[in-house]
């Protein structure tokens, strides 16, 4: 089949709505007046569909909230002493607990370690699929979904929403629009509710919350996730995708000809125009130019224009165009998923291939791999004790009357098991070295530590006054436990007068 000419690909093409920017400048010299800086907004009526990708996205919006409103109420055991919430991020202790991981904040670059896989598998994803994060598993989407259904179960489906929204105001109107809002805001409170729990204990918390007897950050946090909630997935809706999100600009530096992407083959469906049943259909493309594409867009745009900035990849408009081709008897997928490439390849007669490998898969599954693989080793080489130690600026060192030269630290002892732990200190590196206690020189050196906490003690360093030190000697503390098992050491340095 050959390709159509430009001028029979245009041919009943529908004028396009009108663009939610300003409009292209007047010529110079025309005299007419600039145009505005600012348009409003041409609100989206999007049409209720039926098909395998609608399908897909209820699946998914389905699985995606149950994650999201069920993890905090899960159950981790720990320890008798430790929190049992599976995903918890305490901000009054300072600790992040995932599962049988805790992070505590100087352990902060695990999380940068995960974010970084995340981005890196976005840009995969992004590179073989297109925009699939956004159309499928992104919040906006998610919850502008569930929105979207309330407003039709509510309002009706997109006719009688247009009608009723073209209407004067009525009983039924105001009953319909406040039912919908009371809804919205309803579903927002509870998703502002559920995020507050991922930093508290939720079985404990949820019943002073819900009886008024939380903080004031608490409430105040619950109203601001509320609020964005309800804004942004009650009203924004598509302007969050095309204006506020800056995913869009970034993907096109992350697709190529190969990526499989929602498109309109129009080798096959050009020139389009209206069938009546019983004709031929020679001579003409399987688009009867229905529109219903366009109608069941959640961001109102036409997929037969090309790829554009605000298709999110939903398939919705298959769905619509695969229902429509049934009933004229034509083949499915004119709206389909597959590359510019293999489009244009069929065009021209040639075999379609995909290619999932190529230069930059390959890159984006190295990167990962090789962030994968030090993550976990440095899980697995995660010591349960970390010894810091912080030498006293002021004085320097202290010269006793016997003529020894006496330093000062303090040392801070990280027991990161649920079990109390003893740890005998010791300093390596100076010949006839004594270490004592700030507050009991004449006891052990040994240091208490509490389960899942920072110990934190004052010490001396004392070196005869007939050893030849130097100005500046490197020591080692080191933080043994007694039980056996990890020991932790720290690089210091000892000052005496010169000499």
């Amino acid at each position: 089949m050959s390709i159509p000419s430009a001028a029979a690909a245009s041919r009943a093409r529908p004028a396009a709505a009108p663009a939610a920017g300003p409009p292209n400048p007047p010529p110079p010299g025309s005299g007419a007046p600039p145009p505005p800086l600012y348009a409003d907004r041409v609100k989206v009526y999007p049409k209720a569909v039926q098909g395998r990708w609608r399908q897909v996205k209820w699946a998914l919006l389905t699985v995606c909230l149950a994650i999201y409103y069920v993890v905090p109420w899960l159950r981790w055991d720990r320890g008798p002493l430790a929190p049992d919430q599976a995903v918890l991020i305490d901000l009054d202790a300072g600790r992040a607990y995932f599962l049988w991981i805790e992070i505590w904040p100087e352990e902060v670059y695990y999380v940068t370690g995960l974010l970084i896989l995340a981005a890196l598998a976005l840009f995969l994803a992004t590179s073989l699929l297109g925009r699939v994060w956004c159309g499928y598993a992104c919040p906006q989407t998610v919850w502008t979904d569930l929105f979207m259904l309330v407003e039709r179960l509510i309002e009706g489906d997109r006719n009688a929403r247009m009608r009723r929204d073209k209407q004067p105001w009525s009983a039924d109107k105001v009953a319909r629009k406040l039912a919908k809002h009371a809804v919205w805001l309803l579903i927002a409170a509870v998703t502002g509710g559920a995020w507050i729990l991922y930093f508290v204990d939720a079985p404990s918390s949820f019943g002073p919350i819900l009886h008024g007897e939380g903080s004031v950050a608490t409430y105040s946090f619950i109203a601001l996730f509320t609020t964005t909630t309800y804004l942004l997935a009650g009203w924004a809706r598509e302007q969050v995708c095309t204006y506020m999100c800056p995913w869009p600009r970034i993907q096109g530096a992350l697709l190529d000809e190969n990526s499989i992407v929602v498109t309109y083959r129009n080798w096959r469906g050009e020139p389009r125009g209206k069938h009546k049943l019983g004709t031929e259909w020679d001579g003409r493309g399987d688009c009867v130019d229905c529109m219903q594409c366009v109608v069941v867009c959640p961001t109102g745009i036409d997929i037969r224009d090309g790829q554009q900035l605000e298709c999110i990849g939903c398939g919705l408009c298959i769905d619509a165009c695969n229902g429509v081709m049934a009933k004229v008897g034509r083949p499915p997928n004119l709206i389909g998923w597959d590359t510019l490439a293999n489009q244009e390849a069929r065009a021209s007669g040639r075999k379609a291939r995909y290619r999932l490998w190529r230069p930059r898969t390959v890159l984006y599954v190295i990167l990962i791999a090789i962030t994968a693989m030090v993550m976990v080793a440095a899980l697995s080489s995660r010591a349960s004790v970390e010894l810091t130690v912080q030498r006293d600026r002021n004085p320097l060192f202290v010269t006793l009357a016997d003529g020894s030269i006496r330093n000062g630290y303090t040392v801070k002892v990280s027991n990161k098991s649920w079990e109390p732990q003893t740890f005998r200190l010791s300093v390596d590196g100076l010949t006839g070295a004594l270490l004592s206690l700030a507050d009991a020189p004449d006891s052990l050196t040994d240091l208490s530590a509490r389960p899942d906490a920072v110990a934190t003690r004052r010490v001396f360093v004392t070196v005869p006054a007939d050893s030849s030190v130097a100005e500046s000697s490197s020591i080692v503390f080191r933080a043994r436990r007694q039980a056996g098992g990890d020991s932790a050491s720290h690089d210091s340095i000892f000052l005496a007068p010169r000499k």
